[in-house]
């Protein structure tokens, strides 16, 4: 049963909640390392930086799984060269490998139920892309980026500034990694962890989620609805 008071603003996070990224995001970190040092990153490597926190910037997690290879990279070049592979020419590059996880008419029923906002470390122009592509007609206000914040996740930055525009709403922040939900803790915002079984590591996830405060977990973001119904109809 959820114990919590019903949303009247829902914020999400972009990656691994409204899109699926283990084929555009995860596969450019993975690219990227191989382009500069010639060696493999698994899958299962770069889940465990995620799962310890404190590696929501892909560009950062890039430039580390290089250096713990042996080869020194400015930061620059990593962003240059990851940037190059997941954009493209004209947003046709790994950016396209993409999934769209909301079913069509999610966002436009929540958007009767409550305001939808945005949290997410991509930079605006990789959010405006993808959001042009697929939800174009739906507003998200705000929409926080990277640009948004004096400090990212797990910093509550971005948090603290849709509170600010939504005083004495009640808020819930949907995210699927720790930094999410720390950030999500920080602001003293209720937090709903996703973990999608598109991960071979869900259960583990769903775990850690609970274990930094998620008041729930589910495995897709289309359970949206039957989670604010059980909020509503709790005594």
């Amino acid at each position: 049963m959820v114990t919590q008071a019903p949303p009247q603003v829902l914020v999400f996070d972009m990656d691994g909640v409204l899109v699926e990224v283990m084929e555009s995001y995860r596969e450019a970190i993975r690219e990227t390392v191989k382009h500069f040092t010639g060696m493999e990153v698994s899958h299962d490597e770069i889940q465990n930086f995620k799962n310890a926190g404190g590696w929501n910037n892909d560009w950062l997690l890039s430039q580390r799984l290089i250096s713990d290879r042996g080869v020194s990279v400015a930061y620059a070049d990593v962003v240059e060269y990851f940037n190059r592979i997941f954009l493209g020419e004209n947003n046709d590059g790994l950016i396209r490998r993409e999934k769209w996880m909301p079913k069509n008419g999610l966002l436009e029923r929540l958007s009767e139920r409550a305001a939808l906002a945005i949290f997410t470390g991509r930079a605006k122009y990789e959010a405006d892309a993808t959001l042009g592509r697929y939800a174009s007609h739906i507003q998200f206000n705000p929409l926080i980026t990277d640009e948004s914040v004096a400090n990212p996740k797990p910093a509550p930055d971005g948090l603290r500034i849709i509170q600010q525009h939504y005083p004495d709403k009640t808020i819930w922040y949907f995210g699927d990694t720790v930094d999410d939900a720390r950030s999500a803790q920080s602001a003293g915002v209720p937090f709903v962890g996703v973990s999608t079984p598109h991960n071979p590591r869900h259960e583990e996830i769903a775990g850690l989620l609970r274990g930094f405060g998620a008041f729930a977990v589910i495995s897709d973001i289309n359970e949206i609805d039957a989670l604010i119904d059980g909020a509503r109809s709790a005594p």
